[in-house]
């Protein structure tokens, strides 16, 4: 059923995240996912499938992301991992992900623990 013309569009969520570093860019990205994502720690009662704008400034850049929320952890998660939700890039974010991947280059295979996995 489709939805009427004159519907109010629900707005984002949204989130912000300081990634000072690169190790902290590591910890926080999601190669996993299609078009790139970054586990966010938030407190927000987030879902699977919202949407939300994600304001991320990586050392001095500042980026506006629109994604929506594909994985969660939450308060009490197992193994002591941080509540959260994982935000998958929209494909209008492209360029954010190729930039990231290229400044991660290298580690993306390492073994060393993220906020997800």
């Amino acid at each position: 059923m489709a939805e009427a013309d004159d519907a109010p569009k629900q707005q984002p969520g949204l989130l912000t995240l300081n990634l000072p570093d690169r190790n902290a860019l590591y910890a926080a990205y999601m190669p996993f996912v299609r078009n790139g994502g970054l586990f966010v720690p938030t407190t927000a009662e987030l879902g699977l499938g919202d949407e939300v704008l994600l304001l991320l400034t990586y050392e001095q850049e500042r980026y506006s992301i629109n994604g929506k929320v594909v994985w969660v952890n939450p308060r009490g998660a197992q193994g002591r991992r941080r509540q959260g939700v994982g935000v998958q890039f929209n494909q209008d974010s492209a360029e954010v992900q190729k930039h990231f991947e290229a400044l991660l280059a290298g580690m993306l295979t390492s073994d060393r623990p993220t906020e997800t996995m």
